[in-house]
């Protein structure tokens, strides 16, 4: 892993060593950013011929993998794919390489551990302080019809090389830097308390936090402050660490319907759930919760509930920053929650929750949030 402002200036030297053809997978903002060209000129000085694939949306489905397949095998062969971009575009990439290299649809590799022919040399370089995609070996897709995400792992997708360079987040609109940070603080909290958690899981999940919560609103006030993004940055992987070494809960169980149905963007979801989902959670884990509370130093304040410390933190960053806090105030009516409870009580994510949630517990967790 390569850490460090202008880190991404070794691209090319870097991908020399894995070969000399590369699927560079990106978004159009992306490439509007500057990022691409950027990345193209350090591979064109190490003599590496690129390929730019950068039709990638959010949430991708398996149509936007299919044609980064196309795209790729009408240029074979190709030595590394590099992913350039947000979860969205990191979870593309890796859905690429699962299909042109074992075949088949990406239904076929949902689950883990189902790719029995050998996977490409992979680069992962976030562009944003989110998803933590860069440090898992799962793909999210969504399917087009059912709009079911797919998680598809093994741990041949995991990327080879990761660099994190903080001077790629500096151009990342604020609105969509609060959102990918809340997903990232989500990351981090859901992680630390679920029910695979270990030390090992925890030590990241709780330095995740640490580095997140003290820079969360420093970048957003102040977004040329590099040192702030740097740590945004490594919290945001580590969190990733955290889940590939655990997994999450009930507030991602519920954010998956909320984006399938109504566009809803998955950091905003999981941010308007969370809060809730922490205290429904405290009788049950309120003592790691205070692990938490301790680590970013905000105090009990006139509580002795540090689920309700921490949820409350949640709470005024999102009023901070202007990030959704209610059901309401999307096109989500109370009449479709019950709907809602019974595709989340289907989540895989939720199996993990520290504290049991059914169809009935998540029914109350979003009457909690609407």
């Amino acid at each position: 892993m390569l850490v460090g402002e202008n880190a991404m200036d070794g691209l090319g030297e870097l991908t020399k060593e894995f070969g000399r053809r590369a699927l560079l997978v990106t978004d159009p903002g992306i490439r509007k950013a500057g990022h691409v060209e950027r990345a193209l000129s350090t591979l064109r000085k190490a003599g590496v011929e690129t390929f730019v694939f950068h039709d990638v949306e959010e949430n991708p489905t398996t149509r936007h993998v299919e044609a980064g397949v196309q795209f790729a095998r009408k240029r074979a062969p190709i030595d590394v794919i590099i992913a350039l971009g947000g979860g969205s575009v990191m979870d593309c990439a890796k859905g690429i390489n699962f299909i042109l290299t074992n075949g088949g649809k990406m239904e076929d590799y949902w689950g883990f551990g189902k790719a029995n022919q050998p996977m490409l040399p992979s680069i992962g370089i976030p562009t944003t302080a989110g998803t933590g995609s860069e440090a898992q070996s799962y793909a999210l897709i969504s399917h087009p019809q059912t709009h079911q995400k797919m998680a598809c792992g093994d741990k041949k997708a995991r990327f080879h090389a990761v660099m994190l360079d903080p001077t790629l987040l500096i151009t990342v609109p604020k609105k969509v830097a609060a959102i990918a940070g809340m997903d990232a603080i989500a990351h981090a909290i859901e992680s630390y308390v679920c029910t695979k958690r270990h030390p090992f899981s925890q030590m990241f999940a709780r330095e995740a936090w640490r580095l997140l919560s003290a820079n969360y609103e420093t970048v957003l006030t102040h977004p040329n402050d590099l040192e702030a993004w740097g740590n945004m940055q490594l919290g945001a992987h580590l969190a990733g660490l955290a889940i590939e070494a655990s997994m999450l809960g009930a507030a991602h169980a519920c954010a998956n319907p909320l984006t399938a149905h109504f566009g809803i963007t998955h950091g905003i979801a999981v941010g308007v759930m969370l809060p809730h989902v922490i205290r429904f959670n405290g009788e049950t884990v309120n003592g790691y919760y205070k692990d938490l509370v301790e680590a970013a130093n905000l105090g009990l304040g006139r509580t002795s509930s540090c689920s309700d410390t921490l949820a409350t933190r949640i709470t005024e960053l999102q009023k901070l920053f202007e990030l959704p806090q209610r059901l309401r105030e999307f096109p989500v009516e109370e009449k479709m929650l019950p709907d809602l409870a019974q595709e989340a009580a289907k989540q895989w994510t939720g199996t993990f929750n520290p504290r049991p949630v059914s169809v009935k517990e998540f029914l109350e967790l979003y009457k909690m949030a609407f």
